[in-house]
């Protein structure tokens, strides 16, 4: 009994222990144990290991988690619905541990791209792909994805794009089903053209039928691993052209003071997460955790508001691109509840939505038409989603850049776009660049077909727009005009710069009369 009271006594002081060495040894326990949790991971005990691994300190190990998560699934790969099964389970109780992995998994997939390392590609991509079943990250990756493996298509690029849609077919066939039609039509385009290995054509054709049979043999989630309710589900959006933070400075060891102070809060999160029973009084009696400079309560306020957010883009994607036709998705996002505010998510949403298709453009800008007869705010919404684009439009490549060029092309001849937004488009040697350059080209060549050269003309003579178009038809200097009347001449709507010709014409005569009227001076001087 003696023995045992000072070998509790000396654990009790070891608890206490603020010294470096105590730190370092509980940081590598605490990483010996999570890498010893996931690697015992399996489907038929997936739930106990759960209880395990929220009882360790995820808040402080988040970074460890995350590496050794992508580490055993590199090595098993068939086993990668499993894992993303358990990440679906500790994402619902921890939502920024589940944001951190799928941003490290993203980043692992565009260095595996960069590379064409063909394996760990079909790893990765089998893993991100039922990370998009289990609802961690949303379907709008998966598009992107195989947007990109389908823009420069080759033997390698094929073959993964033809496994990944193979493993979350049946969601984006039920969730994104415009989207799924313009990426089989892609392959139809490989197959046709007869360019690629015999045995990349057999998948194709072989992806061809499981398509067919409506992805039945290849489901989103078996039942055993539909461990999450679908209102306790936290989807993240994550996207391959913003920059992204792997947040590697959680992954080494750092002297933290107040590690144990959140070890005994992380015991309160997995007691709440794991529904222990604890009785009222218990709870309360616990010391909360106290960090100077902190404010908890704004940091939980923000972190509901960003998940109602998400929630919200959620379901506008879901109507946007689940609905049979604009009609229908224009009755479904009309009927959801928004917020003050809100109204630009949708735009927003249906702008991204329409970058992301190569095919059915229409539906998208007859959408964003039947919204913005219903309901003005969203023209209004729309013409700061034009300034937005414009003002980011080099971060777009050249098939997005030509999608989104259209689509406002046609809320302009439709007037249900105010024209004025087009003062924010500057044609000049100082601000012009080739992107903005092809979006102003697209622009005016769609307008040109949509509404005929002699109305298009006529609109923008019109003298309540004049002060708006300075920017496009410049007259402050000739050298701007001279650029303006070139670009517009080159892309074939020279007609629309005739007031500039004319006006450029009586610069030019002006300075000719000027410079023969000096000529004349000085002649007349030497002559004296």
């Amino acid at each position: 009994m003696d023995f045992r009271k000072n070998k509790d006594r000396e654990k009790q002081e070891q608890r206490h222990d603020y010294s470096l060495e105590y730190r370092k040894f509980k940081w590598d326990a605490l990483r010996k144990s999570i890498f010893r949790l996931i690697n015992k991971v399996s489907m038929s005990n997936i739930h106990h290991i759960v209880g395990d691994i929220l009882n360790e300190n995820l808040l402080v190990g988040r970074g460890l988690f995350c590496n050794a998560i992508m580490k055993s699934q590199m090595a098993s790969p068939q086993f990668s619905n499993v894992f993303a099964a358990f990440v679906a389970v500790i994402n619902s109780k921890l939502p920024d541990i589940g944001l951190l992995l799928v941003k490290r998994v993203v980043l692992q997939f565009k260095k595996a791209y960069e590379k064409y390392d063909k394996l760990k590609l079909l790893a990765v991509l089998k893993f991100l792909a039922h990370l998009v079943n289990q609802s961690v990250v949303h379907e709008v990756i998966a598009m992107d994805i195989l947007s990109l493996l389908l823009g420069n298509p080759n033997e390698i690029s094929i073959e993964v794009a033809v496994c990944f849609c193979t493993d979350c077919g049946s969601l984006l066939q039920d969730f994104s089903p415009h989207g799924l039609n313009s990426v089989f039509e892609e392959f139809h385009v490989i197959v046709h053209e007869g360019v690629i290995d015999t045995r990349v054509q057999l998948m194709i054709e072989g992806l061809f039928m499981v398509r067919r049979a409506k992805f039945k043999y290849h489901p989103a989630i078996i039942d055993k691993l539909d461990l999450v309710e679908v209102e306790e589900q936290v989807t993240h959006v994550v996207s391959l052209l913003h920059e992204i933070d792997p947040e590697t400075s959680v992954d080494v060891f750092r002297p933290d003071t107040m590690l144990d102070e959140s070890e005994m809060h992380n015991e309160d999160v997995g007691s709440f997460v794991l529904d222990e029973d604890t009785e009222d009084d218990e709870v309360s009696s616990r010391a909360p955790l106290r960090i100077e400079n902190n404010d908890f309560d704004s940091n939980d306020s923000q972190d509901e508001a960003a998940t109602d957010i998400v929630n919200l883009r959620r379901t506008i994607c879901y109507h946007i691109m689940g609905s049979h036709n604009y009609e229908e998705a224009g009755q479904k996002l009309l009927g959801i509840k928004l917020q003050p505010g809100q109204v630009m998510e949708i735009c927003n949403m249906l702008l991204e939505c329409c970058r992301q298709d190569r095919t059915n453009l229409r539906y998208y800008s007859n959408l964003a038409h039947t919204l913005c007869l219903i309901n003005p705010r969203y023209s209004m919404s729309f013409g700061e989603c034009f300034v937005n684009q414009f003002s980011m439009i080099h971060q777009l490549e050249t098939n997005k850049l030509q999608n989104t060029a259209k689509f406002f092309a046609q809320l302009l001849g439709t007037n249900l776009l105010s024209w004025h937004v087009m003062g924010y488009i500057h044609l000049s040697e100082d601000d012009a660049n080739s992107l903005s350059n092809i979006f102003t080209k697209i622009l005016f060549l769609e307008l040109s077909k949509m509404l005929g050269n002699p109305l298009l003309k006529e609109r923008l003579n019109d003298p309540k727009l004049q002060r708006s178009l300075d920017s496009i038809f410049p007259r402050d200097n000739p050298r701007n005009l001279r650029l303006s009347v070139n670009f517009f001449t080159s892309i074939g709507l020279g007609f629309l710069t005739d007031n500039q010709r004319k006006y450029l014409k009586n610069i030019e005569n002006s300075q000719k009369s000027i410079s023969e009227k000096n000529g004349y001076s000085s002649k007349r001087r030497r002559t004296k």
